[in-house]
């Protein structure tokens, strides 16, 4: 398939996402994981590896295209201190994140290139997921207080 550069650049820049995405959950789930939540490390943790199946995709999708996958830049990275300072930042990288998919669901519309469009679709439906799982972690910790909150997450 002909590679077009602005869909390519988009891709990149979605992969930089994915890959900053997966480590900033894997220090958060290892941070919850070392305080004694495992609950909250399982969580994480498997935000993490559908980060990874995301970043997977699109290095998949940029090869067929034609492009070069740059897997050496990454996007900021937030590392909070408490869970709700992490509670926070996911927040604010999963709404970037559905953001910028569907700018680039938009491009591929107009590129007319539905497959990547799908593919891209997939991917928004698992942020989304992700962002309503972090909405309800922070009603949690609203209604029950911090304190609270953290004793359902032992184990």
């Amino acid at each position: 398939m002909k590679c077009n550069n602005r869909l390519i650049e988009t891709l990149n820049s979605l992969l930089a996402d994915e890959l900053a995405a997966i480590n900033q959950y894997i220090v958060h789930a290892e941070m919850c994981e070392d305080w004694g939540y495992g609950k909250l490390h399982a969580k994480l943790e498997q935000r993490a590896i559908t980060e990874m199946r995301h970043a997977e995709k699109l290095i998949g999708r940029i090869l067929f295209l034609g492009g070069k996958p740059v897997v050496t830049s990454l996007s900021n990275i937030n590392i909070g201190k408490e869970v709700p300072e992490q509670v926070e930042f996911d927040l604010a990288a999963e709404q970037a994140a559905i953001d910028a998919y569907n700018k680039a669901i938009t491009l591929a519309g107009e590129l007319e290139d539905h497959a990547t469009r799908d593919i891209l679709i997939q991917i928004l439906n698992d942020e989304d997921s992700h962002l309503d799982e972090i909405e309800e972690l922070k009603d949690q910790i609203e209604h029950m207080s911090l304190p609270i909150f953290l004793t359902t997450q032992v184990g």
